[in-house]
């Protein structure tokens, strides 16, 4: 199986596939405010129509490059291509206004490649075995995992708990619009016979992260930006300057590894964590943010190795570790494909074909970036009213090309602008889509569970693993909560 798998990626086609998405990511991520996961949720259209593998090649090729390209917007501009990337604008861009850009840029790269392969060897290895326990799941088990998923909406929800669960309760309700699991009985459609299949997943995700950020970026003043001129030799930096980063590297790793894998945190928390870790236990921290390169291997190692651990939940148990893992869900979805741990019992062939695309992205990505950096510099410069255009454009034909139908793009300009207006209330849309994807899931295992126990609630919390998903559920509601109360009380007090 795992021969097979790895067979499957090895086609001039795949390989090709992989090395365009990595290289396109690497753009995406490095023009600020041109995310990752923006460009993956432009791509996922067009892998309709191509084999799963090949498909999901694709999208694994922009996760891996758009991680990653953020850094170059980050040491030239001193701005984040990614969010993930905010910490290495604090040494990298010093380090590059010393005339050290070449390795400032070789630092982040390399480290990159290493922080990404880490990973990769952890969900290798790591992934199976969650999966193996997570068989013994039923109706019951993934009804509590949904629920729990929906805790993720308090890491979510950015600074007021109470917007992030207005987000995540809209986002549940579109998905009540449509036939109703189980009974196919028509909801909401109000006569319109459009709203009878429901709303598609794909014009909600361009809508809330392309579109509402084409909206907004159209409405910024154009300003004229002059990248720093840097030049490199070899990989910019010496051995005894990558011996010096061993421990750092490797602690940056793992703290990359585990946040990525806790569901919701994703490569900015993990990028934030390990560069404060990286201050802590570093012999002179009061150089952080003049320019050492530990804070450039600090912050890149975890953002990227946050990558293999955000898959770590979405494919052994079908939950998306950030936002770009969100859209990677739906990736599998369009292929008929759901992850979770039978994906590994009836998948493998295609679990070990991704496991090989991402080791290839990976590999991908470090020689791109050194061969192709003047390139990728230059697109920096490009106006935006060039740029928005021809995304906008790519939006409306992915929307319009998933069931070749108007009414898929009235559905993305409509998550546009309510993004657009959600980003002006400082309400939060991830938790919205989050949501839109586990509603589904939540409501057709609940009406399974009860269907299995005759209407009775009790099994849900008797069964022991559905028990203890759902005791802790409650826990980090009411803890939770109980942190807003006292923030609020806090407030209160000083004012």
């Amino acid at each position: 199986m795992i021969v097979e798998g790895i067979m499957s990626v090895l086609t001039v086609k795949t390989i090709s596939l992989i090395f365009g998405g990595t290289v396109l990511g690497i753009l995406f991520g490095s023009i600020p405010g041109i995310t990752v996961t923006m460009g993956v949720a432009l791509f996922l259209p067009i892998t309709f129509s191509m084999e799963p593998v090949q498909g999901l090649s694709l999208l694994m090729g922009l996760y891996i490059g758009g991680t990653s390209g953020g850094l170059i917007s980050a040491v030239l501009l001193n701005i984040p291509g990614t969010p993930a990337s905010i910490c290495t604008c604090f040494d990298g861009a010093p380090l590059a206004q010393q005339g050290k850009a070449g390795k400032a840029l070789g630092i982040g790269i390399v480290f990159s490649f290493l922080g990404g392969m880490f990973s990769l060897i952890v969900l290798f290895f790591v992934s199976p075995w969650l999966a193996s326990v997570a068989l013994n799941f039923g109706a019951y088990e993934y009804f509590s995992i949904g629920i729990f998923s929906l805790t993720l909406v308090s890491t979510m929800s950015g600074k007021s708990f109470i917007k992030g669960l207005i987000s995540a309760l809209l986002g549940f309700s579109f998905t009540f619009i449509g036939m109703a699991p189980i009974t196919a009985l028509p909801r909401f459609t109000f006569g319109f016979k459009q709203l009878n299949g429901g709303l598609s997943l794909l014009p909600i995700l361009i809508g809330l992260f392309a579109v509402s950020q084409l909206f907004e970026s159209s409405g910024e003043t154009e300003q004229e930006v002059k990248p720093i001129e840097y030049s490199i030799k070899g990989f910019g930096f010496s051995l005894k300057e990558f011996v010096s980063q061993k421990w750092n590297f490797l602690r940056s790793a793992v703290i990359g590894t585990g946040v990525g894998i806790l569901p919701g945190l994703g490569g900015a928390i993990c990028s934030v964590v390990a560069y404060g870790v990286a201050k802590k236990q570093s012999k002179y921290p009061e150089k952080f943010g003049t320019g050492v390169i530990d804070g450039i291997v600090a912050s890149e190692t975890a953002n990227n190795a946050s990558t293999g651990g955000a898959l770590v939940p979405l494919m052994t148990l079908g939950i998306p570790g950030d936002n770009t893992t969100a859209i990677l869900l739906a990736g599998f979805m369009v292929h008929g494909i759901t992850p979770g741990p039978l994906l590994f019992e009836n998948n493998g062939v295609l679990v070990y074909g991704i496991f090989t695309a991402l080791v290839l992205a990976n590999i991908f990505m470090i020689i791109s970036e050194f061969g192709g950096m003047r390139l990728f510099v230059k697109v920096l410069a490009v106006p935006k009213h060039i740029l928005l255009p021809i995304v906008i454009t790519l939006c409306v034909i992915g929307s319009y090309g998933l069931n070749n139908r108007m009414f898929d793009v009235w559905t993305m300009l409509f998550f546009g602008v309510l993004g657009f207006g959600m980003k002006k209330f400082d309400i939060p849309s991830t938790p919205l889509l989050l949501g839109a994807i586990l509603g589904p899931i939540i409501e057709t295992e609940l009406r399974r569970g009860l269907m299995r126990s005759r209407g009775s609630f009790l099994p849900f919390f008797t069964e022991p693993i559905s028990g203890a998903i759902l005791i802790i559920t409650i826990l980090i509601v009411l803890y939770s909560a109980l942190k807003t109360f006292r923030k609020a009380s806090l407030k209160k007090r000083v004012q």
